[in-house]
């Protein structure tokens, strides 16, 4: 149902762009996001001045609005209500690219290495012991590719398991049936599991799989190609920003703080937290959307999206929507390049 749900989103997104007529704001510039420990620095950028000061460094006005769905996020930005949004990788390409908007990735901002994790039932549990399970997650989601990759290194795939779609809400709380055998989800939810649940084990976590589950910023490309200095003022922010996770900033206990209050935690959850997010400084981002290992992953990506039929009806094979990396190469299809990550401002910035 959430296949065919999302599915829906991305047409009437696509069904939006092309009916609506192109209208420019100039001068104003809005990014939309939703609370996450990932991107809690943007919620700081906007409250404390940092956007509005890099924005007026370039003479517009730069917004970041939270929005309480993540999913919501995305439409809208498809759609053109937004200039801007934080997506993970897979949904940049399967909601707005898969619904034929150029979107670039202006910063990749962080990745997950523990994040994410598969629990299952039982102390002594390994993922081994995975094969014919019923396993409750998101479908769709960054933890179901997870699932999807950690199978593939037990030489499985979906087929040996049954997935139970089940929301982020419920998830928590999980094993209090007695019927559960395997979650796949996501901090603090992954936490609680841990903590509330002890006959269970941690038999996979996105560690496993450094850099693959990616959130980044991203932006209409048209947008950048009119105003180029829109991403000069997101980089700019971001990583000013996000230098105040350094303990030896004179302004990081201020963050910390701001960041617990307005995620309804302590700080010493905060920290669990920002402990399984690996955020990206320009050189190390720079690094990443150069590296080769970009090419490996969007391939494992594109490869998941296309299966589960979120590429889009069109799409004959995992190759239909091009993405181009930050050196220039195309991955996929050359005449239908729909994804971009670009490394002019981290360029800029990392030297």
């Amino acid at each position: 149902m959430l296949t065919i749900f999302r599915k829906s989103l991305a047409c009437a997104a696509l069904g939006v762009v092309a009916a609506a007529p192109t209208v420019y704001a100039e001068q104003e510039y809005k990014i939309a996001w939703t609370i996450y420990a990932g991107t809690m620095p943007l919620g700081y950028a906007q409250d404390h001045g940092i956007l509005e000061k890099w924005g007026d460094k370039y003479g517009f006005d730069l917004q970041a609005v939270q929005l309480n769905d993540y999913i919501e996020a995305q439409t809208q930005f498809a759609a053109g209500t937004f200039d801007g949004s934080v997506a993970i990788t897979l949904d940049a390409l399967t909601i707005p690219a898969a619904s034929g908007v150029d979107t670039t990735v202006v910063v990749p901002m962080s990745t997950s290495v523990g994040s994410d994790g598969i629990v299952m039932r039982g102390k002594n549990a390994t993922l081994a012991d995975i094969k014919g399970a019923k396993v409750n997650l998101v479908e769709l989601s960054g933890s179901h590719y997870m699932l999807a990759r950690a199978l593939d290194r037990v030489g499985m795939s979906e087929r040996d398991i049954t997935i139970v779609n089940t929301s982020d809400a419920d998830i928590g709380s999980i094993f209090t049936d007695s019927t559960t055998e395997v979650v796949a989800t996501w901090k603090p939810q992954l936490s609680q599991i841990l903590q509330q649940f002890s006959d269970t084990a941690l038999v996979f976590d996105s560690s496993d799989i450094r850099g693959e589950i990616v959130d980044g910023l991203i932006v209409h490309t048209e947008t950048l190609e009119r105003e180029p200095n829109l991403g000069r003022a997101i980089a700019g922010a971001w990583y000013e920003t996000t230098a105040m996770l350094s303990p030896s900033h004179p302004e990081h206990d201020e963050f910390i703080a701001y960041m617990a209050e307005q995620l309804n935690t302590s700080s010493d959850d905060l920290r669990s937290q920002l402990s399984t997010i690996e955020f990206f400084n320009a050189e190390q981002g720079l690094k990443y959307v150069t590296s080769d290992a970009l090419g490996q992953t969007m391939n494992s990506i594109t490869e998941f999206a296309f299966q589960h039929g979120l590429l889009g009806e069109s799409a004959p094979d995992a190759s239909f929507i091009g993405i181009e990396t930050g050196s220039g190469a195309i991955l996929g299809n050359d005449t239908n390049v729909k994804l971009r990550f670009n490394a002019e401002w981290l360029t800029e910035i990392a030297q």
